[in-house]
């Protein structure tokens, strides 16, 4: 009988220990669910997105208040994830990966000028004295019919009483052997002639009023790259009041030696790197070759023209032509690759938004495109620039170690 009671005492004991264990191993899994829950966001500062707390505050850098983020995705997957503000404040570009050509090339060095077809001149049509500016400074932008200077001329208060006299004659003498359409035709383009709009003429004749200044509006669009005369200026006919360039589209002037003249032909697509920009490359076409060689240097002038939609290229800026061979290949920009002792990767965008590093192989390269013999493929989206803060936030968040970077 008492050997049955320690048995059952013994049992006793075993179920509470069970128990115990039982609840303890519950505890642990709440509290690691609890705990993957929470790593699942993150407090980061859009001016300094290396800033990484698990508490809402203020930046530590710059004071601003932190914003809550969502962490990437687990350490296996190895995603990074940044706001539209951070990518855009750390840089990031991206391209898709296509072919391109990853053939031996040469740079040479030009400069970025003003497309002479492209700009304009305003000339004073009449003599007299600006009595206002509308535009004062170089680098303004001004358009076709937008006022420039106001003008004080007897001349005009002369040729605007011809054109009222006229129209006048017209509507009380009736005269038969009189043309007045005639008169009031030769004093209107006189008037226009001198620099007055239809609408300013329209004005003139429904006021009946005629005025020793006028304000003189533009011919030409563009921006200003020269202003010649100031207020209380005197100016005569033909002078020059500003000149205009059109930054829309842009020269690059490069100089060729004999050798390598052969290597450009007029209308030919050549790759324009701008340094000052980041090494962004811009399609461009040779429009200009001169048939002339230097004097003493042998040099040629080539000179290529691009579009400048955003109005990033300014005059003056330097700028690198390639030349060379040619190796049509599926590439990434030199810019997008990333070499360490493991090799070389590249940092891919996916669907959602994220980034992810991937493994790759580079083949022959150039100063601007690198062949990719393996770990991608045509279509893809890659980042082409900031892809070292990419590498930095991965190694804050997993370590030295990128896991989940693998070949493709």
């Amino acid at each position: 009988m008492n050997k049955y009671k320690r048995y059952q005492t013994a049992g006793l004991l075993l179920l509470i220990v069970i128990v115990a264990l039982s609840a303890c191993k519950q505890r642990e899994q709440k509290a690691a669910t609890q705990t993957v829950a929470k790593s699942r966001f993150y407090y980061t500062c859009s001016m300094h997105p290396q800033v990484h707390e698990d508490h809402p505050g203020n930046c530590p850098v710059c004071g601003m208040k932190l914003i809550k983020a969502e962490a990437g995705g687990d350490s296996q997957d190895n995603r990074i994830k940044l706001t539209a503000a951070q990518q855009q404040l750390a840089g990031i570009q991206t391209d898709t990966v296509r072919e391109q050509n990853t053939g031996d090339e040469k740079l040479i060095t030009g400069t970025v000028t003003a497309d002479e077809n492209a700009s304009g001149e305003q000339s004073a049509r009449l003599a007299g004295r600006i009595q206002h500016l509308y535009v004062r400074t170089v680098g303004e932008t001004i358009k076709i019919g937008q006022p420039v200077y106001s003008l004080y001329s007897e001349d005009l208060q002369e040729a605007q009483k011809e054109y009222l006299l006229a129209k006048e004659q017209q509507q009380k003498l009736h005269n038969p052997d009189v043309d007045y359409p005639a008169l009031i035709s030769a004093a209107e383009s006189k008037l226009k002639l001198w620099g007055l709009t239809a609408g300013q003429i329209a004005a003139l004749a429904r006021s009946g009023k005629v005025s020793a200044s006028a304000i003189i509006v533009s011919t030409v669009n563009g921006t200003v790259s020269e202003l010649n005369v100031h207020e209380g200026d005197y100016v005569s006919e033909g002078m020059t009041i500003l000149k205009t360039q059109g930054l829309g589209s842009l020269w690059v002037e490069a100089q060729l030696y004999v050798g390598e003249a052969g290597t450009l032909q007029p209308g030919q697509v050549v790759d324009v790197v701008f340094p000052d920009l980041g090494g962004q490359l811009v399609k461009g076409k040779v429009t200009f070759m001169n048939p002339e060689l230097s004097d003493g240097s042998k040099i040629d002038l080539v000179r290529i023209s691009v579009i400048n939609p955003k109005g990033e290229l300014r005059p003056g800026m330097q700028a690198n032509v390639a030349l060379g061979g040619k190796g049509i290949n599926l590439a990434v920009p030199v810019t997008a690759v990333l070499t360490d002792g493991k090799g070389s990767h590249v940092w891919v965008k996916n669907t959602d938004g994220s980034f992810s590093p991937r493994m790759v192989e580079i083949g022959k390269q150039n100063h601007t495109y690198a062949e990719v013999t393996s770990g991608l493929n045509s279509g893809e989206v890659i980042v082409s620039s900031g892809a070292y803060l990419l590498n930095s936030e991965s190694v804050f968040k997993n370590g030295s170690d990128m896991v989940g970077m693998e070949m493709r």
